[in-house]
């Protein structure tokens, strides 16, 4: 589970030109990596565990997913990166590491510590761009919680692994958005909110709204989030029965819409809309302060239609949320989705066959660096992006703040 990790308010877009350069902070990702291990003394060994994960951390940068792929990368790293890395972590050159050795160190790497290292060299760099935390007069930063299946990662058992991500940025759908904290779920979705609470233990919340879907809407959650001084968006559906039955009872139809919007792209047309009321004496859920219903009308080119409604509730009052601002966070839980739409697309996650010991794990943690990275130096645009790496082997290495 993660050890630390500290929220700040998401940075402004940094350019990224040709000539891009990345300034590494006191907190290093190599002299992060050297904390990291994967159950053996690095005493007598030719190639440290830190540079193997730097090394497979540019890679990722670059687009690549295997090992194997990854190793044909590795082998084309000039040397003078190459000798760097070893001699940063006070190693000696020892070449470049096999396609078995990428293997052996990944598949060994202690998760936990890598994916606590990922969140503190994640949110080092943010804070090196001179952001401040939020304040209550500010809008307040979004967490998204959701969790991800890695489909492939099938153990002999037929289990498969199951994470859980904390994705923080602006209210809304932010695409500069970056994860500060992964951990698994033991393999099964039903403990994602456990696991959820266990990650939210680690975070700084104050001033801070935290958003998921309905099955995180448990009152042990919200409990959480209110003693650490942040709030909750929440969506109600019957898996929460009582709730959702007072919520359904109220007179939404006689509430006026509070907040509209439309769009239109990829041939169709969304209208939403939002209807917030005082949360009603009695409801069987804690600090919640206003509930809302949102309505969505999707028309698509041919005329069809269609409409969703979505119950829920929050514990912000109305002076600091009101419809617009409820409807923004509700609307930024998707970009969490669209990360691990990235990872699958991008990175071909669900169609990897990685699957021994921690590989599978390792990976994912890896690319989720990979996009940290270049969201925080300003480029959202990750497929393009990786492409962009892959043209120039020093590209990755700077993004990384793994060069000088």
């Amino acid at each position: 589970m993660p050890q630390s990790a500290t929220l700040i308010t998401d940075p402004s877009p940094l350019p990224l030109p040709e000539d891009v350069s990345f300034t590494p902070s006191c907190h290093g990702l190599l002299d992060l990596l050297l904390a990291v291990g994967d159950g053996r003394s690095d005493q007598g060994r030719d190639h440290p565990v830190a540079v193997v994960l730097a090394l497979v951390a540019a890679a990722t940068v670059a687009g690549l997913k295997g090992y194997t792929a990854i190793s044909g990368w590795v082998a084309d790293v000039p040397t003078d990166i190459m000798d760097g890395l070893y001699l940063r972590a006070e190693a000696k050159p020892a070449g470049r590491p096999s396609r078995s050795t990428l293997w052996r160190v990944c598949t060994d790497t202690d998760g936990d510590i890598l994916d606590t290292v990922i969140s503190e060299w994640t949110t080092t760099q943010r804070n090196s761009t001179g952001e401040q935390a939020p304040t209550s007069s500010d809008t307040p930063a979004q967490v998204r919680l959701n969790g991800k299946t890695v489909r492939g990662a099938t153990d002999a058992d037929g289990g498969q692994l199951h994470l859980l991500s904390a994705l923080a940025g602006k209210p809304g759908p932010d695409p500069a958005a970056v994860i500060i904290a992964q951990a698994p779920t033991d393999g099964a979705k039903t403990r994602e909110p456990e696991t959820a609470r266990a990650v939210l233990e680690t975070l700084n919340l104050r001033e801070v709204t935290v958003t998921a879907d309905a099955l995180h809407t448990v009152k042990a959650t919200a409990e959480l989030i209110h003693q650490q001084g942040g709030h909750f968006v929440l969506p109600v559906k019957e898996n929460r029965a009582a709730l959702f039955d007072v919520l359904d009872a109220l007179p939404w139809a006689d509430t006026p819409i509070g907040h509209e919007s439309t769009e239109t792209g990829h041939g169709r047309t969304t209208r939403r809309t939002i209807r917030v009321l005082p949360a009603p004496s009695g409801l069987p859920f804690p600090h919640v302060n206003q509930v809302w219903l949102i309505e969505r009308y999707v028309t698509t080119g041919d005329g069809k239609e269609s409409a969703a409604a979505q119950l829920g509730v929050t514990s912000h009052p109305a002076e600091t949320a009101g419809p617009t601002e409820i409807a923004a966070f509700n609307r930024g839980q998707w970009a969490i989705e669209t990360l691990h739409f990235i990872r699958d697309t991008c990175y071909r996650e669900d169609h990897s066959h990685v699957r021994t010991r921690s590989g599978p794990r390792v990976l994912a943690s890896l690319r989720n660096l990979a996009i940290n990275a270049l969201r925080l130096a300003g480029r959202t645009d990750i497929t393009e992006a990786t492409r962009w790496a892959n043209r120039d082997m020093t590209r990755p290495f700077t993004i990384l703040g793994l060069t000088g």
